[in-house]
């Protein structure tokens, strides 16, 4: 029997999903996408699980973008209604999910794994990783939402020459444009980004969910409207039975227990 190509593990609270394609770079095909989503949606509603951390097997790759050969195969409008629509409501879900998620970019992510990358809350980056969307150099523009994400998140004209060229960026220049957290030796690659999903995972799982609807919803308002939306929500927050025991755990001078409540 054939390796999963999605490997999913759960350390604690926190689930780990791996792509495990390595003789492919964990290149996205159909077959791919679907296990992902599989993983994913089971770790996203396991009231068990706390935060996500997405990261790529072998030695060379995190997810070394969309399989060329499937991407050649395929017209315009079988991938548009077919693959590409199910790209977008995968990668969608993991934009949107409530429980923080980590990407630990362990080696190259181009194309559909920036874009994939683009959707988590935090990544960290190992030295050696190299980021780009060289699309172009096919004959393509990124279509797994790219062209929107990296334009929202660093300079304009800096998303614009890596679209336009196609060059890769150093893991160092990744976290320089903020598009990462920072730069980690890849021997501790895995063990960072335990130890930043632990720290999340000991948080209450309902108020960084409601922080994370906040930083979602309001990103897409004006300003006066996002403060307004926020106000709201914090005062959902202080229905909460995990703010009031993380006040009195401070006041108590120990640990809170935050239950999800």
């Amino acid at each position: 029997m054939a390796d999963p190509v999605i490997l999913s593990e759960t350390k604690g609270a926190v689930a780990v999903l791996t792509f495990n394609r390595p003789a492919a770079l964990n290149a996205i095909d159909a077959a791919t996408l679907k296990a992902f989503e599989s993983a994913f949606v089971a770790a996203e509603t396991d009231p068990a699980v706390r935060v996500i951390v997405i990261t790529g097997a072998g030695e060379k790759a995190f997810v070394a973008g969309g399989d060329i050969g499937d991407l050649e195969s395929r017209q315009g409008l079988p991938h548009y209604i077919e693959f590409g629509e199910e790209l977008h409501r995968v990668f969608n879900r993991v934009e949107a999910c409530d429980k923080p998620t980590i990407a630990a970019v362990n080696g190259f992510a181009l194309g559909g794994g920036t874009e994939l990358l683009l959707c988590t809350d935090m990544r960290l980056v190992a030295d050696t990783a190299r980021l780009g969307l060289p699309e172009i150099n096919l004959g393509l523009f990124p279509g797994a939402g790219g062209t929107q994400r990296l334009i929202r998140e660093i300079a304009p004209c800096r998303a614009r020459e890596m679209m336009f060229t196609g060059s890769q960026i150093t893991a160092q220049e990744a976290v320089e444009l903020g598009l990462c957290n920072r730069v980690v030796p890849k021997a501790e690659l895995m063990a960072e980004a335990m130890k930043l999903a632990e720290r999340c995972a000991s948080k209450s799982p309902l108020i960084l969910k409601l922080l994370k609807r906040t930083l979602r919803q309001g990103a897409q308002m004006p300003l006066p409207q996002a403060l307004a939306h926020e106000h709201a929500m914090i005062g959902l927050v202080l229905d909460a039975a995990d703010a009031h025991e993380g006040c009195r755990a401070f006041l108590e001078k120990r640990p809170a227990n935050f239950t999800g409540r």
